[in-house]
């Protein structure tokens, strides 16, 4: 049976490699009555694997029956997978079968198997060899045919060293392992399965589906993702129903995302790298917009030199004069130039005060008080201002990415 058809049948998600292998032998021995151990992460979709190998095998007509091995209290467990006798214990008032006899023909699926105390792992061993299992209460041997899949997020080979778990049951359960990945190694796979669950959510709150932005993306890819797929699904759910922006952007996925694992694949070094290279492009922006003024201001000294007129009788340098000597960019401006005579000018006010001509001097001396942080907070105000606060277009004509205007923002309190 060929994967892509898997995948549709199970409502599978996912390119990764890793994944496809995991896929592949789970298709490829499901047609025998092999044991199966799958092992992974808490989260990363094991539950999927029984279930293929069991609609795929010829037990397909027969029960399939999922344990939860870690959620039974240790006193019932035997019980519950081999059940018991009336009268066995307080509270066993009729016989009952257990999961083992009920799924027989069929498929049981024991999942988190090395939670299993040492005597359930004991009679689990009895039935994988010879099929075998007796009641509790009871002394009568019953016959059952099942096919077990295990599942785990231990560490076998630590919990075996430690006496946990029973090396023999390893390997009969162990005849096939098969590995599935956590979601940090399924490449784009997380970008995949956001999409799907946003559209899931969307048709199931009847709200519009949530978006995300490239940088959004680069997140979802770089987050540790302790909880694997069922965190995604978990933190796509809470941004469905809580957040009115439809758009995801880096800010808001942050809120949702546990700062304890931000740094264990490196998002934080990545976030400060980002950070310190959209900073320099804004910088760059306004170094670069000071040469120009630099450049106007050497034109608009040259002419007044050589022409000796009024800045206001010119229009073109009377706004060049009003931009360069607003206020609002700079406190006080002196100009001398080496065999020219001093200029000396109004600076506060649009109609510049008629030009004094004084003996020349032998040096030139320039002096300007400019702060980068507040003609940058400037720009980015007079951008937001004529662009109505449509964030998206102000980043666009500042030069910048819109993950580096909304830090700005935040940064010199723009968004009031």
């Amino acid at each position: 049976m060929e994967i892509q058809s898997v995948k549709q049948r199970f409502g599978i998600i996912g390119n990764s490699p890793l994944l496809i292998r995991a896929l592949e032998i789970a298709v490829h021995v499901a047609p025998t009555n092999i044991s199966v151990l799958i092992n992974g992460e808490s989260g990363v979709g094991k539950e999927n694997i029984p279930k293929i190998i069991h609609h795929l095998s010829s037990r397909k007509h027969g029960p399939y029956i999922a344990v939860n091995c870690g959620a039974i209290p240790e006193g019932t467990i035997d019980s519950e997978l081999f059940g018991h006798e009336k009268g066995s214990f307080t509270g066993a008032h009729d016989a009952r079968k257990g999961y083992f006899e009920e799924a027989n023909e069929g498929t049981i699926f024991l999942d988190e198997v090395a939670e299993l105390p040492h005597s359930t792992q004991v009679r689990l061993l009895r039935v994988l060899e010879t099929g075998e299992f007796i009641r509790v209460g009871s002394s009568k041997v019953q016959k059952t045919n099942v096919r077990v899949v295990a599942a785990t997020n231990e560490n076998f080979e630590r919990a075996i060293q430690s006496g946990k778990f029973r090396e023999d049951l390893f390997y009969r359960l162990n005849q096939v392992p098969i590995a599935m990945p956590p979601l940090r190694e399924r490449g784009n796979d997380v970008v995949l399965l956001f999409k799907k669950f946003a559209a899931d959510f969307s048709e199931k709150y009847r709200v519009p589906s949530l978006q995300l932005t490239p940088e959004s993306e680069q997140m979802l890819h770089q987050y540790h993702w302790p909880g694997n797929v069922r965190q995604l699904k978990n933190i796509t759910e809470q941004m469905s129903l809580l957040e009115h922006e439809r758009w995801v952007y880096p800010e808001t996925l942050s809120a949702y995302l546990p700062q304890a694992n931000l740094g264990q694949n490196g998002l934080i070094k990545q976030n400060h790298s980002n950070q310190d290279f959209s900073e320099r492009e804004i910088l760059y922006k306004v170094l670069f917009d000071m040469r120009n003024d630099i450049t106007d201001l050497k034109k608009l000294v040259l002419g007044i030199i050589q022409n000796g007129v009024n800045i206001g009788e010119n229009p073109e340098n009377a706004a060049i004069y009003q931009r360069i000597f607003s206020p609002e960019n700079t406190s006080s401006v002196y100009a001398e130039i080496h065999d020219n005579p001093v200029i000396t000018v109004n600076p506060t006010g649009y109609h510049p005060a008629p030009i004094v001509m004084n003996h020349p001097v032998q040096h030139e001396i320039v002096e300007e008080t400019l702060s980068l942080s507040d003609t940058e907070k400037e720009m980015i105000r007079k951008a937001l201002q004529k662009h109505k606060n449509r964030r998206r277009n102000a980043a666009k004509e500042l030069g910048i990415s819109e993950r580096t205007l909304y830090r700005k923002i935040k940064e010199y309190d723009l968004g009031k």
